[in-house]
């Protein structure tokens, strides 16, 4: 639980080693021959792919898909292990967690639903206000504006900024690494000030860098000094990715797996990456036209949209850092109003009181109810051999 984030964190700093590495790798072959150029690139990505099928024979299935399949004692270990400590299955800790999860997939195994009956709002409590906050805040992840700079930072700064085509391929990879760094850098701070905090200063950084490159694009447009606006407008990019890697990029991509419900949290989380990518379609498509259109006032419609992000998660989001799976079912089964900035159980950081309570009292009424069973297995044994 205290380590969801850093781990997805991991998850999109390896991405964004892929993204660097491409940049690079598009630098390096644009001297090869033509045919090189773009045929070694292409075929350099069967390398990661190898590298995935030699490690998924490692990779130990999830506790909730081996209790799901009734490999207890394999889901014991696997708790074990993530507890670390030394911990074994046998420990408290893990036989706690344990019980927790297995009484609420006993209790999600009774219930199972369509597609039609959750987008009707039939289902667990909340459902499809869980599925939209879901879905959203992959939209804002990619209505940010951050593969405007990743596809196109080469055309921008050639088109955009009069840079040359040799430097402009130099300063993109350089940014791809920027963006690496910030990205691994998220990791120190996402459990440690949570989803919203973190998801509505990364916004305000953005929004900021695009307001800024606004000005400096305009003076240029309009007669200004082309040389020190341009260095100004780049290096407002480098702290566009810088910002976007600390917030923005991790928090979509953490949330929509947070928030949903376990009986439909493959559906959620389905709908939200589907909303990521024809967002990302969409901001693609805008991005030529808009740059060719409109000029510097392009940039305004990326600070405006960033900048909504603020009051976006500060009203509408509840925070997920700090909370099992089973704790957000047991927040919206408490009916929260639609807005959660004055709901002491939606905002606080660490977890609440009423949750630790209640996983306690589960592990109680397990622990009763296993020893009645072997109470009534030992009468049965005695009665057998009298």
């Amino acid at each position: 639980m205290s380590s969801r984030g850093k781990l997805v964190i991991i998850q999109m700093a390896n991405c964004i080693t892929g993204f660097s590495i491409s940049n690079w790798l598009t630098l390096a072959f644009s001297f090869a021959p033509r045919d090189v150029a773009w045929r070694f690139p292409l075929a350099f990505q069967l390398f990661f792919t190898f590298c995935i099928y030699a490690l998924c024979p490692f990779l130990p299935d999830s506790p909730r898909l081996l209790i799901r399949k009734g490999k207890h004692e394999e889901a014991l270990e696997v708790l074990a292990v993530l507890e670390g400590h030394g911990a074994t299955p046998e420990s408290a800790s893990v036989r706690t967690q344990y019980n927790i999860i297995k009484d609420i997939l006993d209790r999600e195994h009774m219930n199972t639903y369509t597609w039609w009956q959750l987008l009707s709002g039939k289902g667990p409590s909340g459902v499809l206000r869980r599925m939209i906050l879901g879905a959203w805040m992959q939209a804002m992840n990619q209505i940010s504006g951050i593969n405007v700079t990743s596809y196109y930072m080469s055309y921008i700064f050639i088109n955009a900024l009069g840079i040359s085509e040799l430097l402009s391929r130099i300063l993109a990879a350089a940014g791809s690494v920027d963006y690496l760094v910030f990205a691994c850098l998220a990791y120190f701070v996402i459990e440690r000030y949570g989803r919203r905090k973190v998801m509505m200063v990364s916004a305000a950084a953005c929004s900021t860098c695009w307001i800024v490159i606004a000005i400096a694009l305009g003076f240029s447009a309009n007669g200004g000094n082309e040389y020190k606006l341009g260095i100004v407008a780049v290096s407002f990019f480098f702290v566009f990715f810088a910002s976007f890697g600390m917030g923005v990029l991790g928090v979509p991509w953490l949330y929509p797996t947070e928030i949903n419900a376990l009986e439909m949290r493959t559906k959620g989380a389905s709908l939200a990456m589907s909303t990521n990518w024809i967002m990302n379609y969409a901001v693609v498509q805008v991005t030529l036209p808009g740059i060719q259109n409109i000029g510097w006032k392009f940039w305004i419609i990326w600070a405006v949209i960033c900048f909504s992000f603020i009051p976006i998660t500060y009203f509408f989001y509840p925070e997920t850092a700090n909370r099992t799976l089973e704790d957000i079912d047991r927040f919206f089964e408490t009916s929260p109003g639609l807005f959660v900035h004055r709901n002491k159980l939606a905002v606080q950081l660490h977890r609440p009181a009423e949750y630790i309570e209640a996983d306690e009292r589960i592990a109680i009424a397990q622990a009763e109810e296993s020893k009645e069973v072997g109470g009534k297995s030992e009468f049965a044994e005695t009665k057998e051999a009298v």
